[in-house]
């Protein structure tokens, strides 16, 4: 993994559906479960949503924290 994956992905918006615009990380559980279920994208994105899906169904998110209120636009 980069060592800059977790900086884009915290920054990464979902681009299409019902979550449109949000970030990845703000995504719900169903909703991740759901995709691993169907598939998860090809590329980036699918990287982005498998890599959510796992940090959130194992309740790591804090892992996460400390990169989002460093590396997140703070004026979004």
């Amino acid at each position: 993994m980069k060592s800059d994956f977790l900086i884009k992905l915290v920054r990464a918006r979902m681009p299409f559906g019902q979550y449109k615009g949000r970030y990845i990380t703000q995504l719900p559980v169903h909703y991740l479960e759901w995709f691993n279920r169907k598939g998860f994208p090809k590329g980036q994105l699918g990287q982005y949503l498998a890599t959510m899906y796992e940090i959130k169904t194992n309740g790591l998110d804090q892992i996460l924290r400390p990169i989002i209120q460093q590396f997140r636009n703070r004026n979004e």
